[in-house]
Order: structure tokens, then sequence, then C-alpha cells
């Protein structure tokens, strides 16, 4: 077996680390992982003929021992022990997200801030996991001043491991929601999960920020080092939310930052980082200048004129939690002749039916006009009304709503990322 010195050594004369034999960049140092319906020690022979320079193996039936090739027990904790090995090499601030909703959103709301004044290096996509954590750090170079980790976590002490790599010293979780119950077990089950990044922060002097209007999150933050934000009183950061009619606006003391992002639920988001600009020290007029620039794209409340109507695509994911202010948002900007397209949630367990429920009997009481369903979960809810209509999955809602001679002012298309309700989108714009 062999030395994780030498493994590092590797990484540091490696153009990089790759885990996809498909995607090898010449120099790399490739990693053969292991997944339910594969493993990467059949590739590794691959991996080298494609320009690999070093590959990671955990069978040592896979390939000939040599130089080049590094047997160890377990491919992934490799990985992760190199992720740490090169963290405690690095001397700069690392900021950990998590959260219900809102990570990736925050994530780079964050970035474009800080990266008014520093050289950041932040988690692409949503690779938040137990591999893509350890692959965002390995991205780090020495040229690099601040790193933002996004975490995320579907069972407790998931983020305790992740934070045991990273290391971080800065934190912040967007909310406490009904996210991945299944695995979670509950809500307080969430809210125990999530903090466990509080607890590694405060036994290890990290700083914390907190939105001073979530009630739980001051009460679970107040024996920790803390900086506040929100909109009530006796915050470290006083910021104000105002209505806008072209995205959203926060103020603070007497500077306005406009965002051109959509919905309310993502005021907070951006408070934070405004306030993560102010703790760092960054100019407020470059905070103003990142803050307008960022425009949420991906399927993340994504606003797209389709025929001069209004469709507000959020197709990235979804959760009870997610969707009620999804809703409220749409509703509060778009409430006459409006229509919402929702797809299944998941991993919501034995609550799955009683949340499906829940959110048609919310459009319901928010007086939505057509409320269209796609998915096996919401076809199966007993909540039933002449404005709803249940289909089975979107080629069946295609083949329907074709044949409706019905026009909307406003529409609302969210579901659950497997959902893939962004197909809708090439399907509208064909009408």
């Amino acid at each position: 077996m062999e030395n994780s010195n030498q493994i590092y050594n590797a990484y540091l004369e490696s153009s990089g680390v790759s885990i996809d034999s498909r995607s090898i960049k010449k120099g790399s140092l490739f990693f053969a992982l292991k997944g339910p319906n594969f493993d990467g020690n059949q590739f590794a022979k691959d991996a080298l003929k494609k320009g690999a320079s070093y590959v990671v193996v955990d069978d040592p039936n896979s390939l000939e021992i040599n130089d080049n090739i590094f047997l160890v027990e377990d491919s992934l904790n490799e990985l992760q022990k190199l992720a740490l090995h090169h963290r405690k090499e690095l001397k700069i601030p690392i900021i950990a997200i998590t959260g219900s909703n809102g990570k990736t959103t925050t994530k780079e709301l964050i970035r474009e801030v800080l990266s008014q004044k520093f050289l950041v290096h932040s988690t692409y996509g949503n690779m938040n996991n137990h591999i893509g954590v350890p692959i965002t750090l390995l991205q780090i170079s020495k040229n690099h001043e601040v790193a933002i980790i996004e975490m995320g976590a579907s069972h407790q002490k998931e983020i305790e491991k992740l934070c045991s790599i990273a290391q971080p010293n800065w934190g912040y979780i967007t909310n406490f929601g009904k996210a991945h119950l299944e695995g979670f077990g509950s809500e307080e089950g969430v809210i125990i999960g999530k903090s466990e990044l509080y607890e590694y922060l405060g036994k290890n002097n990290g700083r914390i920020l907190v939105n001073k209007d979530d009630l739980i999150q001051v009460e679970k933050t107040k024996k920790y080092t803390r900086s506040l934000f929100g909109s009530k009183s006796e915050c470290d950061i006083k910021i104000e939310y105002l209505e806008s009619k072209n995205g959203l606006t926060v103020g603070f003391k007497k500077h306005v930052f406009k965002s051109p992002i959509y919905g309310n639920y993502n005021f907070v988001n951006i408070a934070a980082a405004l306030s993560f600009g102010i703790l760092f020290e960054v100019d407020l007029d470059k905070i103003q200048k990142a803050i307008a620039s960022y425009d949420s794209k991906n399927n993340r409340s994504e606003k797209i004129i389709i025929n001069k109507t209004p469709f507000i695509l959020d197709a990235y994911n979804a959760n009870p939690t997610s969707m009620s202010v999804a809703l409220d948002s749409f509703c509060h900007k778009y409430s006459t002749n409006n229509l919402v397209i929702l797809g299944d949630m998941f991993e919501l367990g034995k609550q799955t039916s009683t949340e499906h429920e829940n959110i048609l009997n919310k459009c319901l009481s928010l007086g939505i006009t057509k409320i269209f369903t796609i998915g096996s979960k919401f076809m199966s809810t007993k909540v039933n009304n002449k404005r709803i209509k249940k289909f089975a999955n979107i080629e069946q809602f295609i083949v329907s709503f074709a044949k409706f001679k019905i026009h909307f002012e406003s529409v609302l298309i969210k579901g659950s990322r497997s959902m893939k309700l962004e197909k809708l989108i090439p399907f509208f714009k064909s009408l």
C-alpha cells in the first residue's frame, strides 16, 4: 500500500485530480472510485492511455503496480485524505455554506462579492458531497485567497464528515427546511444535521454568519462567535429589504444594492452575500457592482419571457419548504390569471403523500388560477379541484396541453431535478 505523502507529491506534480476516465486532462491524477453501478478500477488503464500521469486504485488485479500506479485500501478514503492534506497546506479562509434551500445561489452571490477584492475559488455547480468537497479543495491553488465550499447532506453526520475534511473557519447556514426528510427523519433531524457546521466551528474557533430573523438559528448559535445580519434591530449588520418591480433591492446604511434575480426568498441570500462582503471589508461600491451583475441561471428561479409571458423556471430542485416559498413569491408578484406547473418532490419518506397534498392545498388557498402537476406522487394525492389537473409524466402533459386554447399572464414551473421540467420550455416556445 502506498504512502499518502507519495500520493500528495504526485498530486503536486499533476495537472489536477480526475475521477472520470471519459474526460481525462493530460497529466492528471486519476482516482478509481466505486459506485453502485460502476467500478473505476476497470477504467484505470484507459485513464493512463488518455494521458493521466498517475492513477490511484484499490483493486490489486486492475493494473500491474508501478511508479505511476498507487494501490490503496480504499480510493475514496484516499481522495478525502489527500484533500485534507492539501487543506492543511492552505493558509486561507474557507467559508462553508450549507442549508436546506438556497445554498448554490448564496454561494455564487458570495463569490461574486468577494471576487471584487480577492482571488476566490468556490464549489463548481453543486459538487457538495463526500466526493465533490474533496475535489473542490484539491482545485484550490496557492494563488487563491479565499475559498467557498458548499456542503450538502441527506443524513446526520454528513456535514460533520465534510467539515473534518474542509476544516472551514467561517460558516453560514441558509435555512432549516423540509428537505431530505427520508434521510434526516424529521425537521428536527434536519436542524441537528445542518447544525453540525455550527458545532465544528464552535470547537475550532471559527466564525459564523447568522440571519437574525431566523430565531432557531439565533438560538443555535448563541454560545458561538457570530455576526448577526437581518432586518431586525440589534443586528451587527442591519439590512433593509425593499420592494422592486424588476428584481430585488436591499439597503445598508445609505447604500442601495439592486439585484436582477427573481423571488422574495432571495432577499436573504443577497443580504448574506452583502454581509460577507462587509465582514471581509470589500468596498461597498464594488459590492453594489457584484450584486447587480449576478443573475440566476441553470433552472434556478430563472425568468424567461415567451411570447411576452413571464415564465419562472425553478426546476433545479424542490422540497416542501422551497416549493412553499416559491409559490408565495410567485403569487405576490403575479396574482391574476396565473398558472403553476409542479413536479414531484423526492426523499420525503413517510411524509411524501402529506407534503404533496399540503402543497396542493396551499395552491388552492393562494387562489392560483390553474394548477398542473406532473408525476406519480402528485397523481396519487387525494386533493381534487376543478383548478387542478394531474399528469403522470411530461409527455402526457405536453399532449394534453397542446389541446388547450388558454392563455396565462404568468407561469411558474417548479419541481425536483429528476423531473427535468426544463424540457417544458422548448415546448412552450414552440406553441
